[in-house]
């Protein structure tokens, strides 16, 4: 087989027909889209708009506040309207409020127009799963590990263009950089449009003979459970914080490791990421399967945490050895816990209140980005004792959400085993 015909095979494999392929391509053009901006935001209130460090840090962390609102709201929108309606409508609001920071060098209205970004991205963020979820079935854990790997693929890309733009350093290569990101989100949108309406899943009917299922709470601001499970998620998505804070500030200051392995790491991150995001999703693609996976999990975060604190020792090499094993396993443990996370955070949603669920669940992440970067400084202040005590709450708090995702009495499994021909 020719390898055109190879790579439209696999393309015509991918969960959730035409839509599910649209949908890869919006996930690709958004984050290619966000690579260009993330990496220069700063920059871009410091010398385009000229805002004090004290400015930058009180709109970064206003607009972060505000966009936690944006999942459980977002969420609960979409189990009320069409999922891709709403989904056109944040998108569009992302790219006029991207377009609208150029406008401006304004504090209060920089802080007004990136408060209204930030909701439409945590909201946006929630309601593509949502909608994965849905087209893809029981195929959904391959399919979102596809959405992943495509999504850290663009982030790679619009990373690679941040930086060359920032070789040159002008006014020009910032403005540039940010429309290029809104032009991101008005590309994601018209895509978006082109996506049929996904059928929304239908109540769970117990099995004749079975005993009979429980009702589920709908509205997940009272499912004690539910609620439990999203604390736990908070802690296991600390991973994020140690990639974006921990390594790096622990590499330069704690390590004899040359300061130019820091991006190294990054990229080690990235190309594990895209590489074994696919092939790994296979050992969590049911929810029983998933659930099982906390256990290998829990061991690697705590061999993740003895792998950086061993980098303290003495020598260049010797520290950057463990720090690249450090790198490995975390994001190992970040591949696993995605598609961990994934299955559980739908399969303990009962099906008519999915999206309000999600974007309870959408929580965790945007608190970790609050909590997370406190953590690993906690970690790094307390030195190696510090990390190991970091990974060893991780692997705790794994155990845990082990028991709070054991099954409901007489719910019906929410995915089921698929029989796939190899990915290789």
């Amino acid at each position: 087989m020719s390898w055109s015909r190879r790579r439209a095979a696999l393309w015509e494999r991918i969960p959730g027909g035409l839509d599910g392929r649209r949908m890869l391509s919006v996930a690709f053009v958004d984050r290619t889209g966000s690579g260009l901006w993330e990496a220069v935001s700063v920059l871009y209130f410091t010398y385009v708009a000229g805002l004090s460090l004290a400015q930058i840090g009180t709109l970064v962390a206003a607009s972060g506040a505000v966009g936690i609102a944006g999942a459980p709201i977002g969420g609960r929108i979409a189990d009320r309207l069409p999922l891709t309606r709403v989904l056109v409508g944040l998108q569009s609001l992302r790219a006029v409020a991207a377009f609208a920071l150029l406008t401006t060098d304004n504090f209060v209205l920089l802080l007004v127009i990136a408060s209204v970004g930030s909701f439409g991205d945590r909201s946006a963020n929630v309601l593509t799963k949502l909608y994965a979820a849905r087209i893809a079935g029981s195929d959904r854990v391959r399919y979102q590990a596809v959405s992943r790997t495509v999504a850290n693929a663009g982030w790679a890309v619009g990373g690679l263009a941040a930086a060359g733009a920032l070789a040159i350093g002008s006014v020009s290569a910032y403005e540039w950089l940010l429309a290029g990101n809104a032009l991101s989100f008005v590309g994601s949108a018209l895509i978006t449009a082109l996506c049929a309406e996904p059928q929304a899943p239908s109540r769970t009917v117990a099995k004749s003979g079975g005993p009979a299922a429980r009702p589920s709470p709908t509205n997940p601001w009272r499912d004690r459970r539910y609620l439990a499970f999203v604390a736990s998620e908070t802690v296991l998505f600390l991973d994020d914080a140690v990639f974006k804070v921990g390594l790096p500030l622990w590499t330069v200051h704690a390590t004899d490791a040359p300061h130019g392995l820091v991006p190294l790491l990054m990229v080690l991150n990235n190309v594990m990421v895209v590489g074994l995001q696919v092939p790994l999703a296979r050992f969590g693609a049911t929810t029983a399967a998933a659930r099982r996976l906390l256990f290998p999990l829990s061991v690697i975060f705590a061999l993740s945490g003895v792998a950086i604190a061993a980098s303290a020792v003495h020598g260049a090499a010797l520290a950057t050895a463990f720090l690249l094993i450090a790198t490995a396993a975390f994001t190992l443990a970040e591949i696993i816990h995605a598609t961990i996370s994934w299955e559980l955070s739908i399969a303990l949603a009962p099906d008519e209140a999915q999206g309000a669920y999600l974007g309870v669940h959408g929580l965790a992440q945007s608190v970790q980005r609050s909590v997370g970067p406190l953590a690993v400084t906690a970690a790094i202040a307390t030195g190696p004792v510090g990390w190991i005590t970091f990974g060893t709450v991780i692997a705790g708090t794994c155990l845990v959400q082990h028991r709070l995702a054991r099954p409901r009495l007489g719910r019906t499994p929410l995915s089921v085993p698929s029989v796939t021909v190899s990915e290789h």
